[in-house]
């Protein structure tokens, strides 16, 4: 029964949210949210320390590290987390894109081009399959990066106090 209410949606292809998450799971990028915890934080940390080379440059400027090591590593390791914060703000406003596109009732395409764009109601069995997709797929990955915004959150504030002490 699901088939056919897809199979008559106006819809193209590349614009059903349905495909639109599929595609964005199994692009390079977007995969790595749905990864379990370790392999996620690996994947954060390699992303963090590809950063470093760039930071450590800028911080070792401002701050040398032969007269002042712990300025230059708060300031290196800020300056890293602000590619790492990119990437997440990235993934967050895919992911969030595509689950605002399943969760909603009616979704906006375009036929073939920016200037004819049309609507179309989702019928409530193809509404009940997308919105199960959010609560049981797309919420937890929006959760886990939620988490990664606040853990960073958190270390920026115990660099400031450390910052401080120092």
């Amino acid at each position: 029964m699901i088939e056919s209410s897809v199979s008559n949606c106006p819809v193209p292809s590349e614009q059903q949210p349905l495909n639109e998450y599929e595609e964005l799971k199994s692009s390079w990028l977007f995969r790595d949210c749905t990864l379990d915890w370790r392999e996620y934080i690996t994947k954060l940390t390699c992303i963090w320390g590809l950063s470093w080379p760039i930071a450590a440059a800028v911080a070792a400027v401002s701050f040398p590290p032969h007269k002042q090591i712990a300025h230059f590593l708060l300031c290196g390791s800020a300056g890293a987390s602000l590619g790492l914060i990119l990437i997440l703000l990235r993934l967050y406003l895919g992911w969030s894109y595509v689950q605002h596109r399943l969760a909603s009732p009616i979704i906006f395409y375009e036929e073939s081009g920016w200037y004819d764009g049309q609507t179309w109601t989702k019928p409530q069995e193809v509404l009940t399959r997308d919105r199960l997709i959010v609560t049981y797929q797309i919420k937890p990955i929006i959760q886990r990066l939620q988490i990664s915004f606040a853990s960073l959150a958190v270390l920026f504030v115990a660099g400031t106090i450390v910052w401080h002490l120092v």
